[in-house]
């Protein structure tokens, strides 16, 4: 009885980012609660990687189910073209309360791919409707925004975007800024700036690439370069948002401003799939026109879907409590405890924390990369462990859920220590 979820799975499903042949039987998840998932046969995991960065306030939250449940009764979808409702307004005005000032309006769709997606047709057509030539896109190098086309095309090539990549328009990519290659890179950006459409980055931590972080004062300094290029900036907070970089906003670090900002993951609290890109009054007012034309053809099915909105209404209110503020801080202050232990171990190198995340490479003899053996041979020691933890090759890194308690944290550093250890030996 306890393999027939595995094997009724294997008949049916394709798993993402994962090669079929040679995966082990997915894990039957039947309930969860806090920081923990249940399986089938009882075993209870602490999920250390919030379910891929989304589940900010735990697993089967009633604040956040009570209120899905009692939207669920009222209304449970629109079409959002030629009609409204109270929830998306709410959530929107909420939202933009707590972004950057110059953040006016909102477009709802349905994941972080999807939000990327949206904000560069914006830019491209912001463009194309004022009559000017800009179609060239700027990137960061091991950039990751998506796994759609357009989110594929401005995402650092790599084995995941080989098969597509001639079906993938054109991106300058340059480095992330430093204190010593802002200078060239300034110039770079000057020889293209009046054919640039946008600019695309993750601030201060690239999530997908390995965790990689860099500093907020650099990155300041690049926009408010690429302000006086007039290039627009499309701020992809879809990892960095709702607290996990310590503050709010990965913006509220910076001391320039975007012109458009993604959402996504931990927008809802983890409980619904929605995305949301934003943008300021000057990128709408370019759509504003009696030419038909001049519109943004662009929609989904679910777009601003009530049950969705209400998981992030609920969600947002859960993470604005000074509870949560404070259990952030907590964690912040208890990782930054472990960054120095880590950083003392022979066993890894290039410690980085930044806020709730923090992140470490394991010594191997093979280089870093996420196709390094280690990252399946620890996955599978966590998990006898009782820990979900989703290593990229030998990156590995915690992003756990606010609601995680400070005993919980020592229990996950307790055991990466002693798995760190344990293939120390085997070496």
């Amino acid at each position: 009885m306890n393999n027939e979820l595995k094997k009724r799975d294997r008949a049916v499903n394709w798993h993402p980012y994962t090669q079929m042949k040679t995966a082990d039987d997915a894990i039957p998840i039947v309930k969860g609660k806090g920081v923990y998932l249940y399986d089938n046969e009882g075993k209870k995991y602490i999920d250390a990687v919030s379910s891929w960065w989304v589940t900010l306030h735990g697993h089967a939250n009633e604040y956040i189910a009570q209120r899905v449940f009692n939207q669920l009764n009222t209304l449970e979808q629109v079409i959002f073209a030629g009609f409204t409702h109270e929830p998306a307004i709410q959530l929107s005005e909420n939202l933009l309360k707590l972004l950057p000032e110059n953040q006016d309006k909102v477009f709802y769709s349905d994941n972080g791919s999807t939000a990327v997606e949206v904000a560069l047709k914006m830019c491209i057509q912001y463009a194309y409707n004022q009559g000017k030539a800009k179609t060239k896109i700027l990137a960061f190098k091991d950039a990751y925004h998506g796994d759609t086309f357009g989110a594929m095309s401005v995402s650092g090539r790599s084995v995941w975007t080989q098969p597509f990549g001639e079906m993938l328009f054109e991106v300058v990519f340059i480095d992330t800024p430093n204190s010593e290659n802002l200078t060239d890179l300034k110039t770079q950006i000057s020889y293209l700036a009046d054919e640039v459409a946008c600019f695309i980055y993750e601030p201060l931590v690239q999530g997908a690439a390995g965790m990689l972080m860099y500093q907020s004062e650099d990155l300041s300094e690049l926009m408010k370069f690429c302000r006086a290029k007039q290039i627009v900036m499309i701020q992809d907070e879809v990892f960095t948002g709702f607290g996990r970089t310590g503050k709010l906003f990965a913006a509220d670090y910076l001391t320039e401003k975007p012109d458009i900002m993604c959402f996504s993951k931990g927008l809802t609290g983890g409980t619904m799939p929605m995305g949301i890109t934003t943008c300021s009054q000057e990128i709408f007012n370019a759509f504003l026109s009696d030419d038909k034309y001049k519109t943004l053809f662009h929609g989904h099915s679910f777009t601003a879907n009530p049950l969705a909105c209400a998981a992030a209404l609920a969600s947002m209110e859960l993470l604005l409590q000074e509870d949560t503020q404070a259990a952030i801080q907590r964690i912040c202050k208890q990782h930054a405890g472990f960054t120095k232990v880590l950083s003392e171990h022979h066993g890894v190198k290039n410690v980085r924390q930044m806020g709730t995340i923090i992140a470490w490479e394991l010594k191997t003899d093979a280089e870093t990369s996420y196709f390094n053996e280690i990252g399946k041979k620890t996955y599978d020691e966590f998990l006898s462990r009782g820990i979900i933890m989703r290593p990229l090759g030998n990156v590995m890194y915690l992003v756990p859920p606010y609601c995680i308690t400070s005993e919980e944290l020592d229990f996950i550093y307790k055991n990466i220590i002693e798995v760190i250890n344990l293939f120390l030996q085997e070496k």
